[in-house]
């Protein structure tokens, strides 16, 4: 894993519990087929392209309110 590209993804998710989580979803999608959201001509991991895709401003998350916590 790129450490410029952790660097710039904590910039823009700044919480690094979270990160781990988006950057994990986003890898296990990608290593099961989905395409990169971000081009690159050089050979990427998964990790470097899900934090280039943060990076980039492709990816976000948002966190569950207290009631839909509530329904689970």
């Amino acid at each position: 894993m790129r450490d410029d590209y952790l660097k710039n993804a904590l910039k823009i998710i700044d919480d690094p519990n979270i990160l781990i989580n988006v950057i994990s979803r986003r890898v296990k999608q990608l290593r099961h087929g989905s395409r990169p959201l971000v081009e690159s001509l050089e050979k990427h991991t998964a990790e470097d392209t899900a934090l280039r895709e943060v990076a980039e401003g492709k990816i976000s998350y948002e966190l569950a309110t207290p009631e839909e916590l509530a329904r689970l």
